[in-house]
């Protein structure tokens, strides 16, 4: 079976599975071999995602705020290892560079809870000078040493964009629009602020979360605080574009008419520590380099790649740099069922490796039909916390004949989802891929075993 086959029959069926919902591209030297629509850009109206819809892109916008600063480099009026002190005085964190701040190892961490107590305080959509603000009023501690870690924040994107705006005497929308967009031929990309400036967008695919099992707007979800409060930042959001503009890109990067072979190479290039280790999270085994994560495929080669996720939006932009493809996957609702969303996902990279995807499967698909439930009445009760676990299942009880459970994670948040019998004794859910045994007064999974208390 072909490619453009193959991506297809797994859009479809991952959109029929609650697991996708917008558009998808590949192509190969410059050819497109598959793309396509699918679902709703306005769900109320019944208006379907076209080729042409705009989505927010989050976090892919990182790529366009470093190309902004190379150009800045290009012209002279900055240097990658220019401190931030020289662009902001005020800002109590000498020795931290523009590329620290490019490759995520400034030591700075999110700043979203004090976005969001400002914006909130003072009834306004605040901009990223905000943040310039927070770290000169507040000052807050460093995670680590710059230079000595590394952790993916979005300060750093924020704070670059307010250096953009410093050195080149623009607003960073309008720099982007005029020095990037314009000249690469991106009709339908630019930078909103949708609820700040109160501006419409055109063919926008309306991003949707699911809560209390229902579909919502994140303005009118638990998420509202967060996307309000953000709505004015820069740099490490804030760009829309659809999936065609998105392989124009790709095109004008592989041109080198824009950025130069040797600009990219330098933002290609992995970030090291000052120990020259790589600089990479913990436990992680990618590169970060300006503005994108890096992969070396045995297969494929260098990849150059990013992903962007706000509340309703997932994107997906992954750029295979030595044998000139590319995959673009944007969608604008949250998907109900991960087992399904990392099926779609994995099985679109292995279309790319020439193998067939493996059958796309949801959590409804391997429930156990007719499962004996005498015994379930004794999993419900209260379970012990483990140590240094990242998910916990705090409570397990019985509700119209079903099973449910409260879990805790690593940040304290709570989270109520349904069961679902996948073995003997054995039951997952939608919203992992974690797998739960009930045993003698106890509940195993990963590597814990919890008592019943």
């Amino acid at each position: 079976m072909d490619k453009k086959t193959m991506m297809e029959n797994l859009a479809r069926a991952a959109y029929e599975k609650g697991a996708f919902n917008g558009t998808w591209l590949y192509a190969e030297n410059g050819e497109i071999v598959s793309k396509g629509a699918l679902g709703f850009r306005d769900i109320e109206n019944r208006i379907p995602v076209t080729e042409e819809s705009v989505f927010d892109i989050a976090s892919i916008t990182k790529q366009f705020t470093a190309t902004a600063i190379m150009l800045l480099r290009r012209r002279g009026l900055l240097d990658l290892d220019d401190e931030i002190t020289r662009f902001f005085p005020e800002v109590p964190y000498p020795g931290i560079t523009i590329r620290h701040l490019l490759t995520h190892t400034s030591g700075f961490s999110d700043l979203d809870e004090d976005i969001e107590r400002i914006s909130e305080a003072e009834g306004v959509i605040p901009g990223s000078d905000v943040v310039i603000r927070i770290l000169h009023e507040c000052r807050p501690e460093l995670t680590y040493p710059t230079g000595k870690g590394a952790e993916y924040t979005d300060t750093g994107y924020q704070i670059l964009a307010e250096i953009v705006e410093k050195v080149s005497c623009e607003k960073f929308e309008a720099f982007l629009e005029k020095n990037i967009f314009e000249p690469a031929g991106l009709c339908s990309t630019r930078v909103y602020h949708r609820r700040k400036d109160h501006v419409g967008i055109e063919n926008l695919a309306e991003g949707l979360v699911v809560e209390d099992g229902e579909y919502k707007l994140p303005d009118d979800s638990k998420y509202k605080g967060f996307v309000i409060s953000h709505d004015g930042l820069n740099g490490n959001m804030g760009v829309f574009t659809n999936i065609l503009d998105l392989f124009k890109w790709d095109r004008v990067l592989r041109a080198g008419t824009l950025l130069t072979p040797e600009e990219q190479q330098l933002m290609y290039t992995p970030a090291t520590l000052n120990n020259g280790e790589p600089a990479r999270e913990e436990g992680d085994e990618d590169d970060y380099g300006f503005g994108w994560v890096l992969v070396h495929d045995e297969q494929l080669g260098l990849i150059a790649c990013h992903s962007g996720g706000v509340p309703g939006y997932w994107t997906w932009f992954e750029r295979f740099l030595d044998i000139d493809a590319v995959l673009i996957q944007l969608c604008c609702r949250q998907f109900t069922d991960v087992r399904a969303s990392s099926a779609f996902d994995s099985g679109m990279e292995a279309i790319v490796r020439g193998r067939e995807p493996e059958s796309l499967v949801s959590i409804e698909d391997i429930t156990v039909k007719d499962p004996d439930k005498s015994r379930w009445e004794s999993f419900c009760g209260k379970y012990e916390h483990p140590e240094d676990a990242e998910f916990l299942v705090d409570e397990v009880w019985m509700q119209d004949g079903e099973l449910y459970a409260r879990s805790i994670d690593e940040d304290g948040d709570e989270m109520t989802f349904r069961l679902y019998p996948i073995g003997e004794d054995e039951f997952g859910r939608k919203g992992g891929m974690i797998r739960l045994t009930f045993g003698e007064g106890c509940l195993m999974f990963d590597d814990f075993t919890c008592k019943k208390l």
